[in-house]
């Protein structure tokens, strides 16, 4: 082999490894956005763990998100850009269920590393009869299924974080049987578990004479950042918070901005939409009204949209539907198209019509009566937590964002069509 040969072939297996190498950080990056309280039982773990430095650097850079890669696990502490948002949470968690879910952790974190899920409920028990609480109209007593029901929920949202990991037993036989005939045996990851709560400041370490109050003070307190008073400084905080809400929200709009933001954000968005995509493996979409960072592939997302079953297809309907009408609206074209209102019986009205047309492809449960109701609020919801509308008291507004789901009319086609159409092709002349 010659010189020249050997060169080429050195700088060919260099750019490999450094294909590889920025591959692989996307792969770490997309996955600590997805699972910031990350375990060694996590496939992408290893690829964190080998690019630890460089994605350190570059949460600090970008988001300013802390992030700690140990042996044991990865935590990126994740901070919402909004704390008013009522469309993030836990899937099926209300505010009693999250007061149970911060019981259930102080009652772990006091616990031996081997806890069973009668003896949690027997903690969450005394913790619920803190006056504290009492006075505030809570109670939890395990006396009925539902609040059984409600333990194990919790017990298993651990189970998926990692706190708890399963020795041995069976939830479902607690709840049926009072908790009297069953029971199940846990393991207790404390460093997963001590992981749990991305604040700033603990709660703990306030005095109760100067402890906040209100709920909203309690949230702005776990997570204020000092922030330098400075120019520079501001403006790093500014380019943090958007890049926040452009890698946690679907979308970000212009009107939603205030002047010192807005003013950042219209100079500097398209370079950093080139470096967040860059790094994350997503796609700018740039519109007048705003910006959204797309995941084309729908993995990068708790709510995707197209996607399969009978909820997502309806969800999708829904969309083209309010797309569609504003773009039929010449009075709204003159005027803000953002601005129409359609009212939740319109959603439910269009939803009964599409069954007739599309029932055939939708589960048995939603081609009953009166099922469209329930699968235009199950619409609504996916929507208004994607940013594509507001739901508000005066109706349903969609939001620019939607007009992309704009399609036109579906085609439908027999399947059966298409497989006599390719045996036609296949019988033609070669």
């Amino acid at each position: 082999m010659s010189r020249a040969e050997d060169t080429r072939g050195s700088r060919n297996i260099g750019q490999e490894q450094r294909k590889h190498q920025r591959e692989e950080f996307r792969t770490a990056v997309r996955a600590l956005l997805m699972t910031p309280l990350m375990t060694p039982a996590h496939d992408e773990f290893p690829s964190v763990r080998r690019q630890a430095d460089l994605l350190r650097a570059w949460f600090s850079r970008e988001t300013g998100w802390p992030l700690h890669i140990e042996q044991e696990g990865a935590r990126l502490y994740k901070r919402p850009a909004e704390l008013s948002a009522t469309t993030r949470g836990l899937p099926d968690y209300d505010r009693r269920r999250y007061v149970l879910l911060c019981l259930a952790c102080a009652a772990l974190e006091r616990s031996e590393s081997q806890i069973t899920l009668r003896l949690l409920g027997e903690r969450l028990l005394q913790l619920a009869a803190e006056p504290v609480l009492t006075s505030l109209g809570f109670a939890f007593t395990l006396g009925t299924q539902h609040e059984r029901r409600e333990l194990v929920a919790v017990c298993r949202t651990l189970l998926e974080i990692g706190v708890l990991q399963r020795v041995v037993g069976d939830e479902e036989a607690f709840v049926q049987t009072r908790g009297e005939q069953a029971d199940a045996l846990y393991d207790v990851q404390r460093r997963t578990l001590a992981g749990l709560l991305a604040a700033v400041r603990g709660p703990s370490t306030w005095r109760p004479e100067d402890a906040p109050e209100t709920l909203e003070e309690r949230l702005s307190a776990l997570v204020d950042e000092h922030v330098a008073d400075s120019d520079e400084g501001r403006r790093t905080a500014l380019r943090h918070q958007l890049a926040r809400r452009l890698l946690d929200d679907p979308v970000i709009y212009v009107e939603t901005l205030d002047a010192e933001a807005r003013a950042y954000f219209v100079n500097q968005r398209g370079a950093m939409a080139a470096r967040l995509c860059e790094a994350s493996a997503l796609t700018a979409e740039h519109r007048a009204e705003g910006l959204a960072l797309v995941d084309e592939i729908c993995l990068l997302t708790d709510v995707a949209m197209p996607a399969e079953g009978t909820d997502a297809h309806a969800t999708l309907l829904v969309a083209e539907y309010l797309a569609s009408a504003i773009k039929r609206s010449d009075a709204l074209a003159e005027a803000n198209p953002h601005r129409i209102e359609f009212s939740e019986h319109e959603i439910v009205a269009f939803l009964r019509d599409a069954k007739i047309r599309y029932g055939r492809y939708w589960r048995k449960s939603a081609r009953e009566a009166g099922a469209e109701r329930e699968l235009a609020g199950i619409a609504i919801e996916r929507l208004e937590k994607l940013q594509l509308i507001v739901h508000g008291s005066e109706g349903i507004r969609p939001l620019p964002a939607i007009a992309r789901f704009g399609l036109g009319e579906a085609e439908i086609r027999d399947p059966s069509d298409a497989r006599r159409a390719s045996i036609a092709e296949g019988m033609g002349p070669a």
